[in-house]
């Protein structure tokens, strides 16, 4: 199994205690949404697997979600900007108020006494949030909090990528997740662009295909 000491180390010598890590997950796709998550872990939990969810195989990663969605002491929420307000306002935009949207479904669910003093968030771009932040460069394999968001976001959009693939088939998006695979392109010519397609990244293609 992964040995991810580091991970928990990074966090620890920030006091552990207040944090909350921030990932994302869905920035590249043609189709579906861009998807967050905000987690808070309990000092002490095993996730043997943890890894940036780029790292991991799909069982790990599946496996590592179920740990952290039933352990009754980690707190998440999970954020969704839609293909609609990723058009809209850019995608990086719209990946903050993923952010936003997935800070503010944890606050809903935890307790008080247990709000976030620091917000660990991946990337080197501030996400504008309500409270303090530091921002991790490839902080999914850097943070244990950020890791696990990561795996949150992950599994949540491919899960809505596998269910959204079952009312669109045809362009693969249970495997490929929305991304320009060759089978999603061959979809796309053959059945056209979909109400789940990103127009902003399928510009070149939105004038020759109307909606499907």
């Amino acid at each position: 199994m992964t040995d991810n000491r580091f991970l928990w180390e990074y966090d620890e010598a920030l006091g552990f205690e207040g944090l909350c890590g921030i990932d994302e997950v869905g920035r590249g796709p043609l189709a579906g949404p861009v998807c967050a998550a905000c987690v808070v872990l309990p000092r002490g939990l095993e996730l043997p697997a943890l890894n940036d969810s780029k790292k991991m195989t799909e069982k790990r990663r599946e496996e590592t979600y179920a740990l952290l969605t039933v352990c009754p002491e980690v707190y998440y929420g999970i954020g969704f900007a839609s293909q609609q307000e990723i058009d809209e306002i850019n995608i990086l935009q719209a990946t903050f108020l993923a952010m936003h949207r997935a800070y503010g479904e944890l606050l809903q669910k935890l307790p008080e006494v247990k709000r976030p003093r620091l917000a660990l968030v991946d990337g080197n771009r501030d996400p504008g949030l309500p409270l303090p932040t530091q921002l991790v460069i490839k902080g999914d394999g850097t943070s244990a909090h950020i890791a696990a968001a990561s795996v949150l976001a992950k599994v949540t959009r491919d899960h809505l990528m596998a269910e959204y693939a079952r009312e669109y088939p045809g362009y693969g998006w249970e495997k490929n997740k929305g991304y320009g695979s060759k089978e999603h392109y061959a979809g796309i010519a053959q059945y056209g662009i979909t109400p789940l397609h990103r127009r902003s990244f399928l510009k070149n293609l939105t004038e020759k295909h109307h909606d499907g």
